[in-house]
């Protein structure tokens, strides 16, 4: 196997460093601090997208930074996801580079999905507009009321009735649901109770503004409601939509799910290691730039050891994630499952550990708005969570491990006695 950027890679790197130093880097941390100083609250209604975030969009589209998660030459870069990995690697280092160059999540998840499993209408109606970054999107999966890392305890329903489809339910942590240009949600649900346990939920398309869709309230992540997007709790309440609305078909929600997840934890977790080489960035240059007892602060405490600990501990998240990657290339998502349960662990467990570090090197101000520390570590704690916690990941490694050793064996001959 070979890792090595590919010529388009080396390209596409170049064009997107360049960008995030000269539009976005400049743009940013009065961004951050315009969020940190308005009064936003849990009235995602009184939201904004800044004009600014916008005008870099436009930007990046003219550039052809656009789409690039995308493996098709016609709507997107058309990468492998082991070329696309870098790309997203060095978008994570910023906070809005990937809604910048429309590669963020949930809506490159929810692209791919109409991608891969869109009719022509669906993909005309809603693909369209979200690759051109004119409507964004939600996925509604997890619920209040049950343990959602068991996916088959859904209570939600989405029933067939004639021509259409009728949907009940509570679901939350729907990220991005709180977003002014948010129009559209995919809601997975309970659709036949006696079918196989796999074959018992299916996908469907709800536009947020349909008769029953209740936005009841936002979410916040250590005391942070992340504005614009936010994390939201959504009721659908006796929800009608055309049974064309269906992806795929009846029952096909967990065929579905496994195809979006494989890819879209390939970009998370390229992107945890952009932030944690951020991170890394930040401790390093404290630790030289401040004194204690007569000394730099690298020098201090066994902190050279800690950030060689960290160097390897990154370099080595991102070779099993690109070796996931290669393996999905190659072979497809059922062959890596073990690869891509394997890096949703580590990535994100990584990046906590060096943005732990990297507050520590901080001091008290490393708590504060004056750095993006505390926002990095919000997100790898929440990210450990996302996509199925830790340990749901750890229970499929072992079992897919185990199984490798479970050939019957010969069972002990009786006595004759």
């Amino acid at each position: 196997m070979d890792f090595s950027h590919s010529p388009r890679t080396q390209d596409y790197l170049k064009r997107i460093r360049a960008f995030m130093q000269t539009h976005i880097a400049p743009v940013e941390a009065q961004h951050l601090r315009d969020i940190a100083n308005r009064t936003y609250s849990a009235d995602w209604t009184q939201w904004t997208v800044l004009p600014e975030v916008e005008a870099l969009k436009i930007q990046a589209r003219e550039a052809g930074l656009w789409n690039l998660f995308l493996p098709d030459a016609e709507l997107g870069a058309g990468l492998s996801n082991v070329e696309y990995a870098p790309l997203a690697e060095e978008m994570g280092k910023s906070f809005l580079a990937p809604e910048i160059f429309n590669c963020n999540a949930p809506d490159t998840g929810n692209m791919e999905v109409l991608w891969k499993y869109g009719t022509p209408a669906q993909k005309e109606h809603w693909l369209k507009p979200l690759l051109a970054g004119e409507i964004r999107s939600a996925f509604c999966m997890t619920e209040p009321d049950v343990a959602s890392s068991d996916a088959t305890n859904m209570r939600a329903t989405a029933i067939v009735d004639g021509d259409e489809i009728v949907i009940n339910g509570k679901k939350w942590w729907s990220t991005g649901i709180g977003h002014p240009h948010c129009k559209i949600a995919i809601f997975m649900g309970l659709t036949d109770a006696q079918a196989s346990r796999h074959a018992q939920h299916s996908m469907v398309l709800v536009p947020l503004d349909t008769k029953g869709v209740t936005i009841k309230r936002m979410l916040p992540v250590f005391g942070e409601y992340d504005p614009p997007s936010g994390h939201g709790e959504v009721w659908f309440e006796n929800v009608r939509v055309p049974k064309t609305n269906l992806l795929l078909g009846p029952g096909k929600g967990f065929q579905i799910a496994q195809g979006r997840l494989g890819p879209g934890r390939i970009h998370h977790c390229m992107r945890c290691l952009g932030a944690a080489e951020r991170a890394l960035q930040l401790m390093i240059e404290r630790g030289l730039d401040r004194i204690a007892f007569g000394k730099p602060l690298v020098n201090l405490g066994g902190n050279r050891e800690r950030i060689a600990d960290l160097r390897i501990a990154i370099d080595q998240a991102r070779l099993l994630t690109l070796y996931a990657a290669w393996k999905i290339d190659k072979a497809g998502g059922m062959a890596a499952l073990t690869e891509i349960s394997a890096i949703k662990v580590s990535a994100p467990n990584v990046l906590q550990q060096v943005v732990d570090a990297a507050i520590q090197m901080h001091g008290a101000g490393g708590l504060s708005y004056d750095f993006p520390l505390t926002a990095l570590y919000a997100h790898a704690r929440t990210l450990r969570l996302a996509d199925g916690p830790d340990e749901v990941h750890r229970g499929l490694i072992a079992k897919m491990e185990l199984a490798k050793y479970a050939a019957p064996r010969a069972k002990p001959k009786e006595s004759a006695a």
